[in-house]
């Protein structure tokens, strides 16, 4: 018997566990690499510290190299065995080692791209940046190289994405669900400052991200019809995903909202300095650091909203998909457009080669928004604002779902609003009104959130007023010019993010039919700091 065995021989179990764990996490990126050696010292420390027979051991390596809290207040208390976080530090390691190695971020074989190794990479990664406080983005960048992986899989000539493929055939970017999620983790990983603003710079990034940003009849925003406010199921089959060993229902988000963010926040400064960074839940326009970004609070509403459209039917009631409140404020950010004869080409089926060099103007904006709510407390007869309650009707899609003729009169920290037909007016409040964030008494139900107020660009003052979807929190505000001939235009989308966040999407005309291809262009605003 070794010395190093005698030695050991004699300590608690409890002891050698401690040992073992301090070996393991002497760095904080990466696999417990530095418990190997101490493993493979003897038979008998092997046997007694062999991590397939200690799930504890690896519960605790996993608590320390990764987020936990998120996934936690997401998921539930089951997911926090220590069988179950064994096996995910293994299976989170071996797919970081495998984005580490660059092995799917470019075409090795025709179906590459569609490999499901690919898929569950991707959402592995996408749902440790929704569960990031932290240490999850420390993994992925410092030790994976998540993004040198994007950056191959979006812009190398032999990129899985298929960009190189797909325009030199001057065909449009594949919308699936890898692209979709690839394109969301670029856009978390996007770090503006690090890019030089050179030319070559700019028609590369501009050659992926424009097309997606504006061509609104290829990519959709949403995936329950933008049309109803009550849809009744999703576009698309929701995707089934295996996360801390349970199997869950989740749609994926759409390609066109980061795409959005990213053309607006990257290629705009790439040309010119007059341009700003809009980031969302990331840090300022200097981008000093990146502590927005490790919150997982900042991510609620989007991981449900993955789960509430994978649900069949879905919601009608506001169910986590949007952070009540989160509108109030004042906002100020860009609107783009196309010259409109190149936008009608595009409608009539031209290639995406005609966007690579139109040109696109873009106006500065500033929105001062008051956000309502219309509650109902639990428990009571339904009876809201002293009357039998009613829900507002839902009107044309494109007057931001609100019926005709509506009357809506602001008082202090409320809003009267009468819909033709209905006996008694509607009494929303403003979220502090209402005691909604207040947990220390019974929270009202919430049965509509609306928004009302008025902003000014270069084409003049206009006022606004907008609905939330209930079921994923979809953003319509209809934007009426208060002088001249501008008339109407209807912005919808998503706000990304928490108090940190943008509200990107598409801005349309509003006398195209709501079921046509309108004219059309995208849009981000960010509070004001």
């Amino acid at each position: 018997m070794s010395t190093l065995t005698v030695a050991f021989d004699w300590l608690p179990q409890e002891v050698m566990e401690n040992i073992a764990f301090f070996a393991a996490t002497t760095t904080d990126v990466g696999p417990p690499s530095d418990l190997l050696p101490l493993l493979l010292s003897c038979r008998s420390i092997y046997h007694a510290l062999s991590l397939d027979a200690h799930p504890h051991l690896c519960a605790r390596i996993f608590k320390y190299k990764f987020d936990l809290s998120a996934a936690l207040r997401r998921l539930g208390q089951q997911i926090a065995t220590p069988e179950v976080l064994s096996k995910e530090l293994r299976k989170r390691f071996v797919y970081l080692k495998r984005i580490r190695t660059r092995t799917d971020s470019q075409i090795c074989t025709p179906d590459t791209s569609n490999s499901p190794m690919v898929g569950e990479l991707l959402w592995l990664a996408y749902l440790m940046m929704l569960e990031n406080d932290g240490k999850n983005v420390k993994q992925l960048r410092e030790y994976a190289g998540m993004e040198q992986w994007l950056m191959e899989y979006w812009f190398d000539d032999m990129g899985a994405s298929l960009v190189s493929k797909t325009l030199s055939e001057d065909q449009w970017l594949l919308d699936n669900e890898h692209n979709s999620l690839a394109m969301w983790l670029f856009w978390l990983f996007l770090r503006p400052d690090r890019f030089e603003r050179t030319e070559r710079n700019y028609r590369t990034f501009a050659t992926v991200l424009k097309p997606t940003a504006l061509a609104a009849n290829k990519y959709n925003i949403c995936h329950a019809p933008w049309e109803d406010f009550v849809p009744r199921s999703c576009l698309l089959e929701p995707t089934f995903i295996n996360h801390y060993s349970n199997t869950y229902q989740l749609a994926p988000p759409t390609m066109a909202i980061p795409a959005i963010l990213s053309y607006l926040s990257l290629v705009g400064p790439l040309v010119g300095s007059t341009r700003i960074n809009y980031k969302g839940p990331h840090a300022p326009i200097s981008f000093p650091s990146f502590e927005p970004l490790n919150q997982s609070l900042e991510w609620e509403a989007d991981w449900q909203r993955c789960t509430n459209l994978a649900e069949k039917p879905l919601a009608s009631q506001f169910s986590g998909a949007y952070k009540v409140g989160s509108l109030q404020g004042l906002w100020e950010g860009v609107f783009t457009y196309t010259e409109f004869t190149t936008y009608a080409a595009l409608l009539s089926g031209r290639s995406p080669s005609i966007l690579h060099n139109c040109m696109v103007a873009q106006h500065r904006q500033t929105w001062k928004l008051r956000e309502y709510h219309l509650t109902v407390s639990r428990g009571t007869d339904c009876v809201a604002g002293g009357a039998k309650s009613q829900s507002l009707g839902s009107g044309d899609p494109l007057k931001a779902f609100f019926p005709s003729g509506i009357r809506i009169h602001e008082h202090a920290g409320t809003a009267e609003v009468h819909e033709p037909g209905k006996p008694a007016p509607f009494f929303y409040k403003q979220p502090s009104a209402c005691g909604v964030e207040n947990r220390d008494f019974e929270c009202p139900e919430i049965q509509d959130i609306i928004v009302i107020g008025e902003g000014h660009s270069a084409w003049g003052q206009f006022n606004v007023i907008g609905r939330v979807r209930p079921c994923d929190g979809f953003v319509s505000i209809l934007k009426e010019y208060a002088e001249g001939d501008r008339g109407q235009w209807l912005y919808r989308g998503y706000l990304v993010g928490g108090n940190n966040g943008s509200l990107s999407g598409r801005w349309r005309d509003t006398l195209s039919a709501p079921n046509a291809n309108g004219y059309e262009g995208c849009f981000v605003m960010s509070r004001r700091r």
